[in-house]
């Protein structure tokens, strides 16, 4: 597992962590039981604090993309993909939602938000 992790990014570091490892289990990269490194080894490859990985490793537990067994380590989950992908989904809708509801309070038209959105898409 190769995580890069960027200062110029907005993105605090356990997001990077975790955005990379995610888009390692699902894309198939990383497969159910395949172990991660230890906290601290992490930390430690990454040059970060423990609690930033401890963090990261924390949220993809609680999206159960990984499980975590005390006194051996972190391994992928082999929950369903498609459960967690349906669980992102809900996650995007409701910041969709808000998205929504600030464009209403700018007065901004359906089609405004349309451009604008098609406009970032394609800057990424």
């Amino acid at each position: 597992m190769n995580i890069i992790l960027s200062n110029a990014s907005s993105d605090p570091i356990y997001i990077q962590i975790m955005n990379q490892i995610r888009q390692s289990i699902l894309s198939g990269e990383m497969v159910a039981g395949d172990s991660l490194p230890s906290i601290r080894q992490l930390a430690k490859d990454l040059q970060v604090s423990v609690i930033t990985t401890k963090r990261a490793y924390e949220e993809l537990e609680k999206e159960q993309l990984i499980d975590s067994v005390v006194g051996k380590g972190c391994f992928v989950s082999g929950a369903n993909k498609e459960f967690i992908r349906e669980q992102r989904m809900k996650r995007l809708e409701e910041k969709m939602m808000d998205i929504i509801n600030e464009s209403k309070e700018l007065l901004m038209t359906k089609q405004d938000v349309i451009d604008h959105l098609t406009l970032l898409f394609e800057e990424e």
